[in-house]
């Protein structure tokens, strides 16, 4: 088989470096791809959202099976260019996709179909906004309505602060077209849990447990970032949290999405918040996660070319999901000043030392060639340091251990991530 992947993160490294491992894979390109993706596939310079080409490129080639691990393609709509083409392409349609692309779609999708979530206010109208925040209670969620890079939710303690993120997402459009409608939601407390799940439109089949950390800073202090680390499986993430959400939330939302004449085929990211009244969703995603995918698919023993195949044929009921018993836990080495301002180009030394070591990787996020052929930083989040162990305690000392054998100007990681398993 040919495997076209569509992306150039940590997340479509750990698409490619798995789909290498299937048999039944004879090439794999990657468009646009990067210097760590160079090593299992062949990078082609074709953009994400330049769906004509790829479809081009896809024909041309003769693909097989194009597997999109973006959010921005999938929800304008890549699959349908791919399907009216009669190319075979792994992701939810345009119609489905929206599930990630409007928080405002998928909050009123969960209070119609009776899936548990926050309380929440919808508005496209900053003033009124304002209004409803002079006598909301505080602390209190604000949300940009659309894809924002996983950085369009804001926190507010105050009043005061609810204002200032009301003008920042609606008003001076931090976050682009993204705030033209906003979602403010009631706050949640308890231990956040990211479950991914393969759907073929009927079945929904949940990967391992893992949970992200989203903060730039040690102690979960910072902005948000796009992820600066995880680890799988949750410990939070207990039996009778499963039992609960595989009835009132996993099964329900695709069934939702069927009834709304969505049907969803790919990926649902069901993220989810471990509240004291139990599980509630926080948000969905229509892809895999990053870095999650960075710490789930080491652990998968399935050939991941057969379970997408499922889904899009309709037939993953008749695949059974396994994973090794054992954790990982990823750790992002971004660039100094990241998410905000940041330089890049510098060279990163001691990649050579995760060759043959069983239970090590090192999935490249930011990277690409320079003139001289040495890979540099190109990126705020550079490389996710993966490792496995027996225990999640042994799997985070190994990661932590493997950051050491990388270095680069202006190296920056957290170096708590996983420390909730301590108190465990």
């Amino acid at each position: 088989m040919k495997i076209l992947i569509v992306g150039s993160g940590g997340r479509e490294h750990a698409i490619a470096w798995k789909v290498a491992e299937s048999p039944r894979v004879d090439k794999i390109y990657c468009a646009p791809g990067n210097a760590g993706i160079a090593g299992c596939a062949e990078c082609v310079s074709i953009g994400a959202m330049e769906f004509d080409r790829l479809a081009d490129f896809a024909e041309e080639n003769k693909i097989d099976l194009t597997v999109v691990g973006m959010d921005d393609p999938l929800v304008g709509g890549i699959v349908d260019v791919f399907e009216a083409r009669g190319l075979r392409i792994f992701g939810p349609r345009k119609n489905a996709a929206i599930l990630e692309g409007s928080k405002a779609f998928s909050k009123d999708l969960m209070k119609k179909y009776g899936i548990p979530t926050a309380a929440y206010e919808t508005f496209d109208d900053p003033k009124k906004a304002l209004e409803y925040l002079k006598t909301a209670p505080m602390p209190i969620v604000l949300k940009a309505d659309g894809l924002a890079l996983g950085k369009g939710v804001l926190i507010c303690n105050t009043p005061e602060e609810a204002e200032a993120g009301v003008r920042e997402i609606m008003m001076d459009k931090k976050f682009g077209s993204a705030g033209n409608q906003m979602v403010v939601e009631e706050f949640m407390t308890g231990r956040e849990v990211s479950v991914l799940s393969f759907v073929d439109g009927n079945t929904v089949k949940i990967m391992t447990s893992s949970q992200d950390h989203k903060r730039a800073q040690d102690g979960d202090q910072g902005l948000n970032t796009g992820g600066m680390g995880t680890f799988s499986p949750s410990p939070f993430y207990t039996e009778e949290v499963d039992a609960f959400c595989r009835e009132h939330i996993y099964q329900a939302t695709v069934d939702a999405m069927k009834k709304e004449g969505r049907t969803f085929k790919g990926i649902i990211f069901f993220g989810l918040m471990l509240t004291p009244k139990g599980p509630r969703v926080l948000e969905y995603n229509a892809r895999f996660g990053d870095p999650e995918t960075q710490v789930v698919l080491p652990r998968m023993k399935n050939d991941i070319v057969d379970v997408f195949e499922a889904c899009v044929d309709g037939r993953l009921n008749e695949i059974e999901l396994e994973f090794e018993d054992n954790a990982a836990v990823c750790v992002v080495l971004a660039s100094d000043g990241y998410p905000v301002k940041y330089e890049k180009g510098f060279k990163i030394k001691g990649l050579e030392k995760f060759e043959g070591k069983d239970g090590y990787y090192v999935f490249h996020a930011g990277t690409k060639f320079d003139q001289d052929g040495d890979i540099v930083t190109n990126g705020g989040r550079v490389l996710g340091v993966t490792a496995t162990g027996a225990t999640l305690k042994e799997a985070r000392a190994n990661a932590y251990e493997a950051t050491e054998w990388i270095d680069f100007a202006n190296k920056y990681m957290r170096h708590d991530i996983g420390k909730a398993i301590d108190d465990v």
